[in-house]
């Protein structure tokens, strides 16, 4: 071989060594970044992509490196104004535009992202960058620092529950005594403190007390407090939980089990706003909004005579009746997500979701327990799963232990099949007609997904979700 050539190859090997030195230092550099940090090239496809975004996207490099971007971040802005295309577009970067993506096992993830355009150095457009960060915390933070309780966390979107929520603000502003009815487990509580921190008292004590969970003498000290030496053991005063609602709410839960004594003692509170603690001649005034609620019809027990009726309309000035569990089926999905969350963030897990088949006994059954039985359900299989979708085998058998109702026990492989195409329909649309995205929230494959929705006739939405080159 001659110099010339020899030379050459010397001199591109020596190029290609510079060329990989660099490509690994500036791995380097990106790894050593906080953010997720990407890069596209001019056809959208990921050129780089850092440690931090694996992490918060749950894709590994080597999976992202050459596909399509909106393929790893199925981002609620992928199909409509992806905001790196914009960018791109334009040639203006952006900063910190907040929005959600949904990372490798289907979980919804809030971030922060920045754009900018990749040149050469000579100025000519390569692609893009997008730097991206992981608001998770900062959200979680931001709602435990908010009113604990408010309509955002009623979870539900049945018609029945989005009648409660267009009167709950107008019940708010009130300060008329509410009546809440509902079985048991159907959030009463949650409604009433919903109710109260919407109102203008919110920055004021809300103090519960279960009314059926107290003998006449225990709840009349609790309600009214006492004195020091009203009776053997009261060494020193005691607030009643009235004094300490002053100038917020107080909750009277299971408030139809109460006896015929102690109504009168709270009618005169609701009629006057005054008592006397026990063992003390000064009459108190006190200013809270009662918030009264029961599991039993007071209607009837009025018409029986074991509830006072002065009273039952003291308390009945506005009624909420809370709708079961199995009468607002369609809410079921949307409360089973927002258990796994919770389950997952306090167990530090990260469970993705329920199988059709589980969904569909889930689906079936009727609740007696309302809200409070499915949680727990959920809870159940949750603890027992060790590892992806949560399968009809980890659920209790049947549901409730045992008490699922005699048509619910064994639903029908048509029921199944119903429920599961139900299910599946709503992923897909929940993912805004993203196939793809759906196929990866359902932990299934993209085949597998097509196969279903093609076996049990599901309707597809007209917008396929991937028609853009788009984030």
């Amino acid at each position: 071989m001659s110099v010339e050539p020899r030379l050459t190859a010397t001199m591109d090997m020596q190029s290609a060594m510079k060329k990989q030195n660099q490509e690994q230092t500036k791995n380097i550099i990106l790894d050593s970044i906080a953010d997720g940090v990407f890069t596209v090239d001019e056809d959208w496809r990921i050129t780089s992509f850092n440690r931090a975004a694996e992490r918060i996207t749950g894709v590994p490099r080597d999976q992202a490196i050459g596909r399509p971007c909106r393929d790893i971040f199925h981002s609620s802005i992928c199909e409509t104004e992806c905001a790196l295309g914009k960018t791109m577009r334009t040639g203006r970067p952006i900063v910190d535009l907040a929005l959600d993506i949904q990372n490798a096992a289907g979980r919804r993830i809030p971030i922060s992202i920045s754009t900018a355009i990749l040149s050469d150095e000579d100025g000519n457009v390569m692609g893009g960058v997008e730097t991206f960060r992981d608001l998770s915390v900062v959200e979680e933070l931001r709602k435990e620092l908010q009113d604990k309780y408010t309509c955002e966390d009623i979870v539900g979107r049945s018609s029945a529950m989005r009648r409660i929520f267009d009167i709950l603000p107008q019940i708010a502003q009130s300060n008329s005594t509410a009546l809440l009815e509902g079985e048991s487990g159907t959030g009463k509580e949650l409604f009433a403190r919903a109710i109260h921190n919407l109102s203008d008292r919110r920055n004021k004590p809300f103090v519960i007390i279960n009314c059926g969970a107290l003998p006449d003498a225990l709840l009349e000290s609790e309600l009214f407090g006492y004195e020091a030496g009203a009776f053997t053991d009261a060494r020193r005063k005691k607030l009643g939980r009235f004094s300490l609602a002053h100038g917020g709410t107080i909750f009277l839960d299971e408030i139809g089990d109460i006896s015929p004594a102690m109504q009168a003692r709270l009618l005169r509170v609701l009629q006057e706003g005054t008592f006397e603690p026990l063992g003390s001649e000064k009459t108190l005034t006190v200013d809270a909004r009662v918030i009264a609620a029961t599991n039993k019809n007071l209607a009837k027990l009025v018409r029986k005579g074991t509830f006072r009726e002065d009273l039952y309309y003291r308390i009945n000035v506005v009624r909420v009746e809370l709708p079961s569990l199995r009468e607002r089926r369609e809410d079921v999905p949307l409360l089973v997500d927002h258990f796994l969350a919770k389950f997952n963030r306090l167990q530090n897990k990260n469970v993705p979701g329920v199988s059709g088949e589980a969904m569909a006994v889930i689906m079936a059954y009727d609740y007696p327990g309302n809200i409070r039985e499915l949680s727990n359900i959920i809870e159940h299989a949750f603890v027992l799963c060790q590892g992806g979708l949560i399968d009809a085998q980890y659920l209790p058998s049947p549901p409730g232990n045992g008490r699922t109702a005699e048509r619910s026990e064994h639903p029908t492989n048509a029921t199944i099949k119903a429920i599961e195409a139900m299910h599946i329909a709503d992923i897909i649309r929940r993912c805004g007609g993203n196939r793809l995205a759906a196929a990866q929230a359902l932990n299934m494959h993209p085949s597998t997904l097509y196969r279903k929705v093609n076996k049990l006739g599901i309707e597809l939405p007209t917008k396929d979700g991937r028609s853009q080159k788009a984030h």
